[in-house]
Parts: C-alpha cells; structure tokens; sequence
C-alpha cells in the first residue's frame, strides 16, 4: 500500500467518524443532561469529551480484533485481500445509503439524574455501546501498514470524534440553530455511505 493511498484512507477515516460524531445521540444527550443538572459550559463539554475517549476506545478494540484478523489472512490471500476490503467498505457503503432514508432517532435524555456521577455514566455507556462501526473497514484497510497504520488511524478517529462531538455540542449550547443542522443530521448516513463507495472504488482500482 502506497503512502498516497494510506493518506486517501486516513482522510476517508476522518470524514467517516467526523460525520458520525454529527448524529444527534452523539451530542444532543450532553446539552439536554447539562442543563437539567445545572452544569456549566465547561462540564458538559469535558463530560462529552470523556464519551469520546470511551466511544473511540470501544471502537479501536473492535478495530484492533478486526485488524489481527486481517494480518492473520493477508499473507494467504495476497491482492484478493485489497479486494475484499473493497467490496466490504462497498457493502457497508450501500447499508448507509438505504439507512440514509432515515432520520436519526434521538433518545429521551431529559429524565433527571439523582446525581452527577449517574448523570456522567449514563452519557458515557451511551457512546460506549454505540461505536463507530462504519470505521471499522478503514482499520481493516490499513492492515498492509501494519500495527503504525493502525496507531496512525486510532489517532484520526479520536481527533475526528472530538471534534465533532465538541463542535456540535458547543454549538447547540450556545443556541445557534440558524446555521440549518437538521439538514447535516438527516443526511449524515447518506454521505458516509457515499464516501465509503468512493474509497472502496478507489482501493479496488489501485489492487487490481
């Protein structure tokens, strides 16, 4: 794998686990539990910071199993390895465009909490049973990189995560709505299953 394709796939990553953390249930939760606690600004946004590093830290085990296994059986398969990647980022690219159809179901959050720490966990095991599955083939497809392409991606996915979880939550707290979110969180899935589509094209191209 070429250093130009690993750059392609990290970009990919980037845009895939950005565009998740945009899903409604990856930020509205902390606004809603924030202020029905009482929480300042600077606390919700710590307390979303820590669901990232829970969420990110489910999705690299899961990423970390699947890329062993990928190392297990590259050898064996040669090219067709590339190939299977491909027509698994394909398929997955496909799910989220028909789950595309789809609006983002938020859950009730606003129940209130008989403390903070109750208040902490419930947010954080909500990302933590909810990883970034559609990432799961951009580990698969840095397995030729080994175990440095692996670290390489585990890092974009957390600065992708936070970023977003961050952005979106400090922007629903500050109450900007005018800047038309609901379009971005009706469509996230749909421009995931895109951009899956286009880099399983571009990995099949480059291994046949």
């Amino acid at each position: 794998m070429t250093s130009t394709l690993f750059a392609s796939i990290a970009a990919t990553g980037f845009a895939v686990a950005f565009l998740h953390a945009a899903l409604p249930t990856h930020w509205l939760p902390f606004v809603l539990v924030g202020r029905g606690q009482g929480w300042s600004a600077g606390r919700t946004l710590a307390v979303a910071l820590l669901a990232a590093v829970g969420h990110v830290a489910v999705t690299t085990l899961l990423g970390a199993m699947l890329v062993t296994a990928g190392l297990a059986v590259e050898e064996r398969l040669g090219s067709i390895f590339g190939l299977l990647v491909a027509g698994g980022m394909a398929a997955l690219g496909l799910y989220y465009l028909w789950r595309g159809r789809k609006r983002a179901h938020v859950h009730d959050m606003t129940r209130s909490y008989g403390s903070d720490r109750a208040a902490v966990l419930s947010l954080v095991t909500l990302l933590a049973l909810s990883p970034c599955e559609a990432f799961l083939p951009i580990f698969l497809a840095s397995t030729p990189h080994g175990w440095g392409g692996f670290a390489a991606l585990t890092g974009v996915l957390m600065a992708a995560t936070a970023a977003g979880m961050l952005l979106f939550t400090s922007l629903s707290l500050a109450g900007v709505q005018r800047l038309k979110l609901d379009a971005l969180q009706r469509h996230e899935t749909t421009i995931m299953g895109a951009t899956l589509l286009v880099m399983a094209g571009i990995v099949a191209l480059i291994e046949v």
